[in-house]
């Protein structure tokens, strides 16, 4: 495999699509040596196949505010690969949206996906569309407009979208409300949704519940527990709220949270009554986190700083892409952090990664630790295919077994000579062989 050249011409045909080119990099770099023992995928083009998406859907959505004016907006919709299921992958509306993010975010799809072990394939969409500071009759006639523009395109065994920033509960029942009306039928092909329609239990937690599912296999392989642990975590939405509230449970501190205005410090740890006032902050719209030193005494904020300065033992980046850059991977280790795990999708820069690894600080990638948010929807579809709805403690016993399982895979490919696991490595490889795989028994197609 040459990655130079691969990268060269990927930078020719997508110029300044930097998180797209970023994610094909960091893949590319763990998978050299392996794709090049198997000279039938280089024959096949396997990976000038893979990196490119299937197929990217654009379109204008047009819709009216409350004051009658007529707003448009862009969506798009990319179904990067469906080698080994229907295409699978949420729906974000956010001002940043763009291109280079959703294909960013549907190429790390593809392999988050194959490491459950469920048959998904891998998609993203949204648009630059925003409801923070909108009404919920303007969220309502935007997400139908947007499917007015999506729905064809959709499926139970074609595409089948979720939630992600900006989409919740809300958002994906006014969505699934307007494809199920085109479509005449209730085939359950949106995730996330009301448990009264085909939702899973669990499902708001599960991107957290996983993450610390994933920590705690990270850290009884090298025989220890999370038990007295200080964990770190970054932002105050679902993500944040999960993996606050499972952390604690398993009796772990949680000390900081963050937003775009600074970030919280408190010493003390979050309890209930704080991990339930992260929602109402969510809830508030102003996304903020100054309020919670307010209203808890002992806390402090510190405004526009990240909360990577702070000594902890557990760092969960679970905000956004790239929230956690070199410096803050310093001053993490220089503080004796024993492990990082992204929670978010690509949460740490590439210089960020390089350090961890360097000084041999245990480091995982959201493709791994995070994907226990697209297996409980992944469990959520084949509930919906039986027309039956499992109880809490079953969804979180298969997740929990499903995370235990992206671990043992990405210890197949990632235990290195010198007894240092790679899980970016490990988990790169397999969700690549696996795609790989699928692709060379189906054909060149």
């Amino acid at each position: 495999m040459d990655i130079k050249k691969i990268m060269a011409d990927l930078e020719a045909k997508h110029p300044g699509e930097k998180e797209y080119l970023q994610a094909v990099h960091e893949v590319l770099m763990s998978v050299e040596d392996v794709y090049n023992r198997h000279p039938e995928f280089e024959r096949n083009k396997i990976i000038e196949r893979m990196v490119e998406p299937d197929r990217i859907v654009t379109f204008r959505v047009t819709w009216l505010d409350d004051r009658g004016e007529v707003q448009n907006n862009l969506g798009y919709r990319v179904q990067f690969n469906n080698a080994i299921g229907p295409y699978k992958g949420g729906i974000r509306f956010h001002a940043s949206v763009n291109l280079s993010i959703l294909k960013f975010l549907g190429f790390e799809q593809t392999f988050k996906n194959a490491l459950t072990t469920l048959p998904m394939g891998g998609a993203k969409g949204g648009s630059d569309f925003s409801p923070r500071g909108k009404s919920d009759r303007e969220i309502m006639r935007f997400c139908q407009a947007f499917m007015l523009g999506l729905w064809k395109n959709l499926g139970p065994d074609r595409d089948v979208p979720a939630g992600d920033i900006g989409v919740g509960g809300r958002e994906v029942g006014y969505m699934y409300g307007m494809y199920k009306r085109l479509v005449n039928q209730h085939d359950g092909t949106f995730t996330g949704k009301a448990l009264e329609f085909g939702g899973s239990r669990i499902r708001p937690e599960a991107t957290g519940f996983g993450a610390l599912y994933f920590v705690q296999s990270m850290l009884a392989q090298k025989g220890d527990d999370i038990r007295g642990k200080v964990v770190g975590i970054s932002g105050f939405g679902n993500v944040a709220w999960g993996a606050a509230l499972k952390a604690t449970e398993l009796g772990a501190k949680v000390v900081t949270i963050s937003g775009p205005d600074g970030y919280i410090y408190d010493p003390a740890g979050l309890d209930d009554e704080k991990i339930n006032y992260m929602l109402e902050l969510r809830a508030s719209g102003n996304d903020v986190v100054a309020p919670y030193a307010e209203k808890f005494p002992g806390s402090e904020f510190y405004a526009g700083k990240k909360p990577w300065e702070r000594k902890v033992d557990i760092a969960l980046p679970c905000a956004t892409q790239n929230e956690l850059n070199g410096d803050d991977a310093r001053a993490l280790v220089a503080n004796g952090v024993e492990m990082v795990a992204e929670v978010s999708n690509m949460g740490c820069t590439p210089e960020a990664i390089d350090h961890f690894i360097s000084t041999r600080t245990i480091y995982a990638p959201g493709k791994a630790v995070n994907a226990g948010g697209v297996a409980t929807s992944g469990l959520e579809m084949s509930q919906n295919a039986m027309h039956l709805q499992w109880s809490a403690e079953e969804v979180d016993a298969k997740l929990h077994t499903i995370m235990k399982d992206i671990h043992e895979q990405c210890l197949q490919y990632g235990v290195e000579s010198d007894g240092y696991i790679n899980y970016m490595k490990g988990a790169n490889i397999a969700g690549f062989m696996k795609v790989a795989h699928a692709m060379m028994g189906e054909g060149v197609c």
